[in-house]
């Protein structure tokens, strides 16, 4: 578990936890728990940012999936089957070791479950190149509720399309998922540097990166980060990417379109993919990839992301480093979008954030344990800022990603039997948030494939009410 406000003990427990070894045992795990009347909880990884993997209102059983990890590479077919308890850094160790030419584009820390990572999407540092994770799955065997375990011919196109990137939780569980691997320069460019400065300084090189991130070429990745620099009363960037290629060319290209970022060949690293990431992580050895316990600090935190459409003005961003310098336990990212995201339909997949978006801000409040009596207090800056962020990002309606699951937007109480008949247009509420008009067509696979609604959590997709023989 990650987020350590739901290790509370608030918190219902789970009456036990599951740990299958095989696709069979998962079956027979979640047809046990049927019997029982158990809710069921899977967990792939424990980074689902509300707990939606290891909490529950009702008695429930987790089914971990951390036993189901292994990873087999057909290099002829340039394509691989992972298990769905594997952590991203599993994944990225086991295809370095078959290749170094070859990589996935998924996200960058190296103990998320690619289980939920995948489910929801999937944003990394080469997602401007290559797409998202789930772009890039082109099978994977579902668990039904009934037990049955279904390819992507067996389950229908329609529950395939939702698999990829309409959230965990809802639809069965997956047991593996086989991906597209995709082709990689022997030796990349990683970088990661601070800039110091005036609130007003970083404010011009905040305002120029966000004309430059999106519209550079895709092979680059260029994210910031923002905070209170802790030995000043004034905001730290730190700037960190990824270039598909050697260093100088990185620093020919960038110097091009960002001079005032002083970009040079001493802040780069040539490299493999898998020691940039691992460099990246902040991982001594590439071997750390193994350990899917590795010792990242746990604390309380809460996280919401944004998406930007049009360029903030100068004395937008002034105001909110200005905020930002206040609060020390805050902090946000910028990701750029751009590139081949600009090309892939809205309806690919059920994530639509695509053309058009210049780039995420993901925003995170986190504290230690012994703060913790002032959490209320944290969280109430955080909404304030949040709130206070509106007029700068997406409207009609001011979008979400799945995988930053956010249960400020609503959430559903299954135990409430009288809202079956309009719990399509109360889930709307976020449903619109994560997916825009891809939630519709959710609902019909949901339908499809878990009419029950066996697998649901506080914002799951719901089936289509079921017709009263009246009607």
């Amino acid at each position: 578990m990650q987020n350590l406000i739901y290790s509370k003990v608030t918190f219902l427990k789970p009456s036990t936890i599951i740990l299958p070894q095989s696709k069979e045992q998962l079956a027979n795990a979640i047809l046990c728990c049927r019997r029982g009347s158990w809710t069921i909880r899977l967990r792939s990884g424990g980074h689902s940012f509300e707990g939606l993997s290891h909490i529950a209102d009702t008695p429930f059983v987790i089914i971990d999936m951390m036993n189901l990890n292994q990873v087999s590479i057909d290099l002829d077919s340039k394509t691989a089957w992972i298990e769905s308890g594997a952590t991203l850094g599993e994944m990225y160790y086991a295809i370095s070791q078959a290749s170094i030419s070859l990589s996935f584009p998924a996200g960058w820390c190296p103990t998320v479950g690619i289980g939920g990572h995948f489910s929801g999407g999937g944003f990394g540092l080469m997602t401007r190149k290559y797409g998202l994770a789930a772009d890039n799955v082109v099978d994977a065997l579902l668990v039904s509720s009934n037990g049955l375990v279904l390819d992507r011919k067996m389950m229908g196109e329609d529950v395939f399309w939702a698999l990829r990137g309409g959230g965990g939780g809802s639809w069965g569980a997956v047991y593996a998922w086989k991906i597209q691997l995709l082709a990689i320069p022997e030796i990349v460019t990683a970088f990661k540097f601070e800039r110091n400065g005036t609130t007003y300084e970083l404010s011009r090189l905040l305002h120029k990166w966000q004309f430059t991130a999106p519209m550079l070429e895709d092979d680059f990745s260029l994210a910031v980060m923002v905070s209170a620099d802790g030995n000043s009363s004034q905001p730290m960037l730190k700037f960190f990417g990824l270039y598909l290629g050697d260093a100088s060319t990185a620093v020919y290209s960038m110097n091009q379109v960002f001079p005032e970022l002083g970009f040079a060949a001493e802040k780069c690293k040539e490299m493999s993919w898998i020691e940039s990431f691992a460099y990246l992580a902040e991982f001594d050895t590439v071997t750390d990839f193994k350990d899917r316990f590795s010792s990242f600090d746990k604390s309380p935190f809460k996280v919401k992301v944004d998406y930007v459409k049009n360029p903030i003005p100068l004395e937008g961003i002034i105001s909110i480093l200005e905020i930002m310098e206040k609060e020390p336990h805050a902090f946000i990212v910028l990701n750029g979008q751009g590139g081949i995201m600009n090309t892939i339909p809205s309806q690919a997949i059920p994530f639509p954030h695509r053309i058009g978006n210049l780039y995420t801000i993901d925003y995170v409040v986190a504290w230690s344990k012994e703060e913790d009596w002032r959490s209320d207090e944290f969280i109430k800056w955080f909404r304030m800022f949040y709130n206070y962020m509106e007029p700068f990002v997406s409207k009609n309606p001011r979008v979400g990603y799945v995988n930053y699951v956010d249960l400020d937007f609503g959430k559903l109480d299954w135990t409430n039997k009288t809202m079956s008949t309009n719990v399509i247009e109360m889930a709307r509420t976020w449903g619109e948030k994560y997916f825009l008009y891809n939630y519709d067509r959710l609902v019909r696979a949901k339908t499809i494939i878990d009419p029950e609604n066996v697998f649901h959590h506080p914002q799951s997709i719901p089936p289509l009410p079921k017709m009263s023989s009246a009607e």
